[in-house]
Parts: structure tokens; C-alpha cells; sequence
């Protein structure tokens, strides 16, 4: 049976600020494996030898934003949200219906304590050759420049917008798992176009999702996020527990993904079991018959 994501918010309860706030030691910032040629996993591909030849990121250029701090203050600022967690309108949290593949996806969240990388990770990722969407934050690009270069180069993976500060996206202030939200329509578009500009600075084009700091959002940040030119993105099985699952509950929870699955995992916590559980969970998927995707 899978997994989905309401029998397992407890553990993401428990585990959401150890995801993005807990200790954890720095790893190595060069991933050693070849990258592989993009699309869903168990496709033929060839190895692509060395760094240079994999995808090119754009030589850095002004990024633009379609609209303004002041517009959306305008438009929002008035504005009371009806709903709050991880199913806002226009959210998404699962593969369009009748899609048979699984979306992986991977935050990495900086600030102290989780500015780690988890190279074993990314490692059983091109090994299997197996494309994730990442959301990485402003804070742990700043503290791992060189490997955010790697992994934007890689075709694997797409790079997704995880926010600024990492703070849950709400108008009115409300907090999740004991850190403090976003307080208005302002703050919310600071917190989304901050990051947004950055990654459109250094990959050359702006991202397409947007994850806040432990997922939870209400409507109305949903709607500014759409009008800054993303789409918000959840998750429909909590795979690491905020990384504070052992290799066993990660690969028992990712391996039961049911198709369509969005999952959420981390990528800044080397010392968990993400690492380990993911590299068990893949090699079933994938003789069950699963295959990987980006999201859509």
C-alpha cells in the first residue's frame, strides 16, 4: 500500500525543522560520478564524460521581475486566505492523473545547520540516472557556490526556487513547526522574489516551482507566487521525515510510492538516512516497473 501524505505529516511534524535547521556536517562540495543525458530514468542513456559537457548554465544576465513589490502589495494586501497547509489551490502535490512515473524531489534548505550537502545523495541519482527537481534555498547557494554550479550544469536536474529565508508563505503571519511565516502580501513577495531573482541571475532563466520553508502556504501567497511566474509545489509522500528517518523508514516509505507520487526529501542532511533509503527504494522502483520525472 503506499504511503501517501496525510499517514505521514506526523513524522513530518516531527522531523520538518531537523530538514532545514538541524546540525549536520559538510560534506565534500564534488559529486565524482559522470552526469547521464536527461529524461525519465531505465531510458537508454550514455554517460557524458566530465562536467564540461553536460547542460551549460547561461552566462549570468539582469533578471526582470512580471510584476512589482508595490503591485502586489495592491492587489493582495487586503486580501484574508481561506485555507492553510499544503493544498492551496493551484498547488500541486501530485503527477497529472493517469501518470504512471514518480516525481523525486530534494530540498535544500541552508541557514545554520542545514547548509550540508549530501553527496552520496546526488551520487545514487546519476548512478541510476534518475532526474529530480531540487529546491534550493538563497541561503545554501551562498554557501556551496561551487556545487550549485555542478548541479544547475547537470541535465539530471531541475532547479527549483525554495525561497529566501525559508520561511513558511503566509499573509498574516501564521508559523509551522515553530518557525515564524511570512506576515504580509510584501513579505511573502520578498521571500519568493528574492530567490527567484538570484536563480534567474545565475542559471539564465527564471524557475518554474516554488517550495516554501516546510511547504506550508496559504491561497492567497499561492496566487502571488503564480504571479511571479511559478507554481507552488508540495508533495504527496513525506519520503525522509524532515531527514530524520533511518535508511530503513526512508526506503519502506519512497519504495511504496504509488504512481503519480510528488515526493520530498533532503538533500542538505549527508549524516541521515536519506542517502542509504533512497539508493534501496530506486533499484525496487525501477524493477516494479516505475519510472522518474521531473515535474511536469
Amino acid at each position: 500500500m503506499a504511503v501517501s501524505r496525510r499517514v505521514v505529516l506526523a513524522a513530518l511534524g516531527a522531523g520538518a525543522v531537523a530538514g532545514c535547521s538541524g546540525q549536520g556536517s559538510r560534506s565534500g562540495s564534488t559529486a565524482g560520478a559522470a552526469t547521464s543525458s536527461p529524461g525519465p530514468a531505465g531510458a537508454p542513456a550514455s554517460p557524458t564524460p566530465g562536467r564540461s559537457a553536460g547542460r551549460q548554465v547561461r552566462t549570468p544576465a539582469p533578471a526582470r521581475l512580471p510584476v512589482t513589490r508595490a503591485e502586489i502589495v495592491a492587489r493582495y494586501g487586503r486580501r484574508r486566505p481561506r485555507t492553510w497547509g499544503f493544498d492551496a489551490p493551484g498547488v500541486l502535490h501530485a503527477l497529472p492523473a493517469g501518470r504512471r512515473e514518480i516525481a523525486l524531489t530534494f530540498d535544500a534548505c541552508g541557514g545554520r545547520g542545514g547548509s550540508a550537502y549530501d553527496q552520496a545523495l546526488i551520487s545514487v541519482l546519476r548512478r541510476h540516472r534518475v532526474p529530480a527537481t531540487l529546491f534550493i534555498n538563497s541561503r545554501w547557494i551562498d554557501e556551496n557556490p561551487a556545487v550549485f554550479r555542478e548541479l544547475a550544469a547537470d541535465p539530471l536536474f531541475e532547479i527549483g526556487n525554495h525561497g529566501t529565508r525559508h520561511r513558511p508563505l503566509s499573509v498574516t503571519g501564521r508559523s509551522a513547526y515553530g518557525i515564524p511565516g511570512t506576515r504580509s502580501a510584501g513579505e511573502v513577495f520578498d521571500e519568493v522574489a528574492g530567490n527567484h531573482l538570484k536563480l534567474a541571475r545565475l542559471l539564465g532563466a527564471p524557475p518554474r516551482y516554488f517550495r516554501s520553508g516546510t511547504a506550508y502556504c496559504d491561497d492567497v501567497a499561492a496566487r502571488i507566487v503564480a504571479d511571479l511566474g511559478e507554481r507552488v509545489a508540495s508533495f504527496s509522500v513525506n519520503g525522509d521525515g524532515g531527514a530524520t528517518f533511518t535508511p530503513a523508514q526512508v526506503r519502506a516509505t519512497v519504495g511504496a510510492a504509488a504512481p503519480g507520487a510528488v515526493v520530498i526529501c533532503h538533500m542538505n542532511h549527508p549524516e541521515g538516512g536519506t542517502a542509504e533509503g533512497i539508493a534501496a527504494a530506486v533499484p525496487l522502483l525501477l524493477g516494479a516497473g516505475r519510472r522518474f520525472v521531473r515535474l511536469p
